[in-house]
């Protein structure tokens, strides 16, 4: 596998060159760890995600291009603290996907058209104990959807489920089948390729990418460490093939990567990303164009947003009014053709805000 070091070139960004829009689900809590997280964006601009109100349940929404807002919830989802529904991808066609806590703790997945209706599943063989069950992560043009789910055991086990509604479940190879081991899957291209990592038997990450034939293919990041919670994890995959993800090293200092379809990968760290345990740059999203968008965490494991370039030129950004302390700061999670940026800001309460960044 080729490996192509690349310390990428910084740039700030002039206010006059982005558009940062703050905005609130109505009805989201504004205590600690409350409020409003948005995880996805489309082609068309709209966002989905979740808002946690002020007795600690969540609620699934969308916001349209004219910022309004419309929340909902799956039929089954609990209603108590750590409970209810949250929206974690939506596709050109304006379809979600995500999951729902309900009143035991278990997770179950569901399907949301764009005309609101719901349709909740569950892969064969997710546990019905607290905080197992079925997760689903993303969903495609297509309609298919993937994601894993946690079995009696706490074993995971990835799944992808077609648009007629057949589940398909798989494990990576070599991952472990101990608690908290086995296979997550996280991305799904436009041509059913999946993407995701695995824990093996000593509790290290390796990422895989899964063909839409069934085929899994493991690969490691250069430099990625080999002891617990270490090791290299794929998030995301665009049209062309390429992956983007992170790896964690030997110090437990993290990293962001991009694979080419043809196996190359390069390394880089956004400006400003610490070295210590638990800092450094993470990629969550690649658009069609190759553009990457993730966070990083600097000296003080304080999160910024950065988007990477299809030259390897890295600019930082802030959403306004993060906070500035430990565990605070700004994540962004998803990156659509325009360019465009969501994801949220936990500000100096504590409290999250969601945000849209233009170009």
């Amino acid at each position: 596998m080729l490996f192509v070091g690349l310390l990428s070139a910084a740039a700030a960004i002039p206010a006059s060159a982005q558009t940062i829009t703050t905005f609130e689900a109505p009805g989201a809590g504004t205590g600690i760890g409350q409020g409003t997280v948005a995880f996805c964006n489309n082609t068309a601009g709209l966002i989905a995600g979740a808002y946690i109100d002020s007795r600690g349940v969540g609620h699934g929404f969308v916001r349209s291009t004219t910022g309004a807002i419309l929340s909902f919830e799956a039929s089954a989802a609990g209603t108590g603290d750590n409970q209810g529904t949250a929206a974690r991808a939506i596709n050109t066609a304006g379809v979600i996907a995500g999951y729902y806590i309900d009143a035991g703790g278990v997770y179950h997945a569901y399907e949301r058209s764009k005309t609101g209706a719901i349709t909740s599943f569950d892969a064969s063989g997710a546990g019905t104990g607290i905080n197992q069950g079925t997760y689903a992560y993303d969903i495609n043009t297509a309609g298919d959807i993937s994601g894993h789910y946690i079995d009696s055991g706490g074993v995971h086990h990835g799944f992808v489920r077609a648009t007629n509604g057949t589940i398909t479940t798989f494990n990576a190879p070599g991952a472990g089948t101990g608690i908290n081991q086995g296979t997550d899957a996280y991305d799904i291209s436009t041509a059913g390729v999946i993407v995701g990592h695995y824990f093996d038997s000593g509790g290290v990450h390796h990422a895989f990418v899964r063909a839409a034939t069934g085929a899994i293919n493991t690969f490691e990041a250069p430099g990625a460490g080999s002891g617990i919670n270490q090791g290299t994890i794929a998030y995301t995959i665009n049209t062309a093939g390429t992956i983007a993800g992170q790896y964690i090293d030997s110090g437990g200092v993290h990293h962001g990567f991009v694979r080419a379809k043809s196996g190359a990968i390069t390394s880089f760290d956004a400006p400003g990303s610490g070295t210590g345990s638990g800092q450094g740059t993470v990629a969550y999203s690649i658009n069609t164009e190759g553009v990457i968008t993730g966070a990083y965490f600097d000296s003080g494991t304080v999160g910024h947003g950065f988007v990477r370039s299809t030259t390897g030129a890295i600019t930082t950004f802030d959403a306004p009014g993060a906070g500035t302390a430990f565990d605070q700061g700004t994540d962004a999670y998803s990156i659509n053709t325009a360019g465009e940026i969501t994801g949220y800001l936990s500000d100096s309460g504590s409290v999250f805000h969601g945000y849209l960044r233009t170009p």
